[in-house]
């Protein structure tokens, strides 16, 4: 069995064939999906967090909506970007979502992508001190809100305050018990798949790696995963880790789904450069009939070894058209591979 969501980066724009043409429009059709996907039986709604562009930005808003109305599914993101963050206060929100989703939170966190502008983290007051990167401040940012998530407090508290306390130091609330082990990192190598073992995440990749090993993606995203399982073994966590992958997959089964996804585009995959020092290795997308994309995906490796698929819409197609493409996938493919 496989755990089988969407992952959708929320754009809008007032392109003629857009039918997503505002903000408003992104987040009220990220509902209605998740909704419609949970009644297909799905199990997940995740999503990107882009600052300085038309997609989905502020998470927790969203995420406690969706919480609201949906009962079942996974609610998440893929990713935040840890340097814009501050942490105590994304402790508080990530709290109020969980307990509003009963514990269905899953928060997929990283250093994040290629911004929309220069270092858009010093616009929300933070600066690598000297010696530093900004990758350093994600790690620190990352620290303590994984601390402050525990539950322990460590705030004196003060002697005469507006409202009575509980005895000993405090800690921001709500508190959401068990949303520490529902924390994910997006690793864009094997080194960094290795080191959020060692912290207790759990692994979240997505099409794209930030290093370029001679093999096939799959092959690579495999070897990421193996060698974060040993790493989180050699830790000696209590718990099971999970991992979860993306894929843009889209079954061929009427002639909108020709129309779109017929062409047979990246059907490879596909290496450059994502900054000027930044060499990657992009993950092939798959569309094609049924029966063929069920043996295509029998030898991705890597989705072999994930217990989680994420897969990547095309939002602003719309909810019915996206809705429909994951069903599809639910339909036709997924049982065929033994994912349901």
């Amino acid at each position: 069995m496989k755990k089988v969501g969407f992952l959708s980066f929320g754009h809008w724009s007032a392109s003629p064939y857009s039918q997503v043409r505002s903000a408003s429009d992104a987040l009220l059709q990220s509902i209605e999906l998740a909704e419609a996907v949970e009644d297909l039986g799905g199990d997940g709604a995740y999503f990107r967090v882009h600052h300085f562009a038309q997609q989905l930005a502020s998470p927790f808003p969203l995420l406690a909506a969706i919480g609201a109305r949906t009962k079942r599914i996974e609610i998440g993101t893929a990713v935040i970007d840890m340097r814009y963050e501050n942490p105590l206060y994304m402790v508080e929100d990530a709290g109020a979502a969980d307990l509003i989703a009963r514990g269905r939170l899953e928060l997929g966190i990283s250093r994040g992508s290629p911004e929309q502008v220069i270092d858009g983290f010093r616009y929300f007051g933070y600066v690598p001190q000297v010696g530093t990167t900004d990758a350093d401040i994600a790690r620190e940012h990352t620290e303590v809100f994984l601390g402050a998530l525990a539950g322990a407090g460590f705030a004196e508290p003060n002697p005469s305050p507006m409202f009575p306390n509980p005895p000993g130091l405090l800690r921001p609330e709500p508190h959401a018990p068990g949303l520490r082990d529902r924390i994910w990192w997006g690793a864009g190598s094997r080194a960094t798949a290795e080191w959020a073992a060692r912290q207790g995440m759990n692994l979240m990749s997505s099409t794209l790696m930030t290093e370029d090993a001679g093999m096939p993606f799959h092959e690579l995203q495999a070897e990421q995963i193996r060698l974060f399982r040993e790493a989180w073994a050699a830790a000696g966590h209590p718990r099971e880790p999970r991992v979860s992958v993306s894929r843009s997959i889209f079954a061929l089964v009427d002639d909108r789904d020709r129309a779109y996804f017929g062409r047979g585009d990246q059907q490879a995959d596909q290496v450059g450069h994502i900054d000027a020092q930044t060499r990657a290795i992009f993950g092939r997308s798959y569309a094609a009939e049924p029966d063929v994309l069920v043996r295509e995906l029998a030898g991705d490796t890597a989705i072999a070894a994930a217990d989680t698929l994420l897969l990547t819409v095309p939002n602003q197609l719309g909810v019915e058209y996206n809705a429909h493409a994951i069903e599809s996938i639910l339909r036709f493919v997924a049982p065929e591979l033994g994912w349901r």
